[in-house]
């Protein structure tokens, strides 16, 4: 599948019951939950960042609210597990079984919890990115819940509200090729167990640095 500028766009394809809307009114309800959704990640951020006595810990009920406020009103599933199998267009990566989601959603959480204090803020923004999507825990919006969940973590984990935008989710979008190169590779070798997260981990670090840099330039007067 290809968007209207013929980029490839990977999509989640589950049998679900359907929310009828037409183009447009899916378009601006898109439009609605992304801001709504880049809200609620600024309120989370802010609440884990403000107060250096909070410890954070990642749990599966912070990623069933990114996924319903991104889909809200779109999917009949929002906020909630998908109760069968998926495919992702696009892709050659076969999610887990349904039942295997909620499991695998806790080993993600045990995982960053564990490697907090330990594994590099790219490092674990990168294994959430990758690891989100190869669950596809939802019937939609696992790429959004993916990025931004991805961006809540590298935030935290920096222990600030990074400035600058385009932020990380966003120049994603805007660029989406290098993502699903990251993705895919990253796939590729836990065939045998072990992800090489190395191609997603450069990916995060180049895109802070240019949502970093619109600060520089903003300040300079001048364009980077």
């Amino acid at each position: 599948m290809a968007d209207s500028d013929g980029e490839r766009v990977r999509h989640s394809k589950a049998q679900t019951p359907s929310i009828v809307l037409s183009e447009q009114e899916r378009a601006e309800r898109e439009a609605s939950n992304a801001l709504v959704q880049a809200k609620r990640l600024v309120e989370i951020i802010e609440y884990w960042t403000t107060e250096p006595e909070r410890k954070f810990r990642l749990r599966p009920s912070t990623i069933l609210e990114l996924n319903r406020l991104a889909i809200d009103g779109l999917d009949a599933f929002a906020g909630n597990w998908r109760p069968g199998p998926i495919e992702i267009s696009g892709s050659k990566h076969q999610p887990p079984g349904a039942h295997l989601v909620p499991e695998l959603i806790e080993d993600l959480c045990d995982y960053v919890n564990t490697n907090w204090s330990t594994a590099t803020p790219a490092h674990l923004a990168a294994y959430v990115m990758w690891r989100m999507n190869w669950i596809h825990a939802f019937t939609d919006g696992n790429g959004r819940t993916a990025r931004a969940l991805s961006y809540l973590v590298l935030s935290i984990r920096l222990k600030m509200k990074i400035p600058g935008t385009p932020t990380i989710p966003e120049l994603i979008v805007q660029s989406r090729a290098p993502y699903y190169e990251a993705l895919e590779q990253a796939d590729a070798v836990t065939q045998s167990g072990q992800p090489n997260l190395a191609t997603m981990e450069a990916l995060i670090e180049n895109l802070l640095a240019k949502q970093l840099l619109t600060v520089v330039s903003e300040a300079s007067g001048r364009n980077y």
